[in-house]
């Protein structure tokens, strides 16, 4: 005889728990007593073996009933769980606006990185295309093809750090323009800046060290002159330290152009009139510049009759020392905050150095 006593027990018992039950993971419990495996309402599944055929429908009728009733209670009572834990949540988080508000230290751009930003976007104000290689170069396009055959004495300026006898880390980043002259097969015009790191075996001390920034340029065309060249450096040498900038041309040697120059710049500092950072003279060296040496030329396989260019070469490492005051090149490398911290964002996204 079917006996629906049990199931009428299982429910009020549900009832009677779930009216105590204060937490979710109560409510869980309670949960798995009832509806698991081995809950309540499964055992009395179970004993559906025992009914004979006809009692088993309605008998299981009712034990569904329960189960949903006791599905939808829970449920409900989940649903009113969190909502008072939330509540409860928001209470003890409640923020307190009469507080001073956190101040937000924002980042800024590294002198150096700004320097050769600040640099590239010049040059490509004037339609200068910025050109890449590699630091790991082969000897023939950091010195041969740059008229520094083996024998050259000039090689000993420049000595490096050699991985094998053809392999090295690059000097200068001269090759790039060696490279990129030659991929254009002899035909102009080139119009190129080329940033990028350098090494040499130099002592590290205030003013050297034995890997640093470069930036140099190239322009090979049909009637390039000299006067092209004073009148990019001079545009360069007042955008980066002032419009009353003047700059002075002394002949110098440099294998790779001839004839070829040292650039100086008038003092930011004292105007002419002789200080610590141009040592007295007024004048301030900050790059090496020259036409390109028609062997140079010939080798990436332009035509030096008809062709000719100028190229020039900077340090952005001694720009930036002289542009914020910086005395000592190893600062840039060191990432000693006491430093960094000096040099804050402005409004137009450059740095300035406060301690200046």
């Amino acid at each position: 005889m079917m006996d629906t006593v049990g199931i009428t027990d299982v429910r009020k018992s549900f009832d009677d728990e779930i009216a105590n039950v204060s937490s979710v993971d109560e409510l869980q419990q309670l949960k798995v007593a009832f509806l698991g495996k081995k809950g309540k309402v499964t055992g009395l599944m179970k004993s559906m073996k025992d009914l004979s055929k006809e009692e088993r429908p309605e008998y299981g009728a009712k034990v569904n009933e329960v189960r949903t009733h006791i599905t939808e209670a829970i449920d409900n009572r989940s649903k009113v769980l969190e909502e008072a834990a939330l509540e409860a949540k928001l209470r003890e988080d409640t923020i307190d606006v009469t507080l001073p508000g956190r101040t937000f230290t924002l980042g800024s751009p590294h002198p150096l990185s700004r320097t050769v930003e600040d640099i590239e976007d010049f040059f490509l104000g004037l339609g200068y295309e910025i050109a890449e290689g590699y630091e790991v170069e082969t000897d023939y396009y950091n010195f041969e093809a740059l008229n520094l055959p083996k024998s050259h004495p000039a090689r000993d300026m420049q000595d490096t750090f050699y991985i094998s006898e053809e392999t090295l880390l690059r000097t200068h980043t001269s090759p790039v323009q060696a490279r990129t002259m030659e991929s254009r097969k002899g035909q102009g015009p080139v119009k190129i800046i080329c940033p990028g790191k350098v090494y040499r075996r130099d002592s590290d001390d205030a003013t050297h060290s034995h890997q640093f920034t470069q930036i140099e340029g190239l322009v090979v065309d049909r009637g390039i002159h000299m006067s092209d060249l004073k009148g990019t450096l001079e545009l360069f040498a007042r955008e980066i330290f002032g419009a009353e900038r003047e700059i002075r041309l002394r002949p110098s040697y440099f294998p790779f152009t001839e004839p070829s120059v040292e650039v100086d710049i008038s003092c930011f500092k004292c105007k002419g009139a002789g200080c610590n950072v141009c040592k007295g003279t007024g004048w301030i060296e900050i790059l090496g510049a020259g036409m390109v040496h028609p062997n140079v030329l010939e080798m990436a396989g332009f035509d030096p009759e008809i062709y000719s260019g100028f190229a020039f070469g900077m340090g952005p490492d001694r720009i930036a020392m002289l542009k914020y005051g910086i005395e000592d090149i190893r600062h840039f490398y060191t990432n000693d905050l006491r430093f960094i911290n000096q040099f804050k964002a402005t409004e137009d996204g450059g740095v300035t150095n406060e301690s200046i």
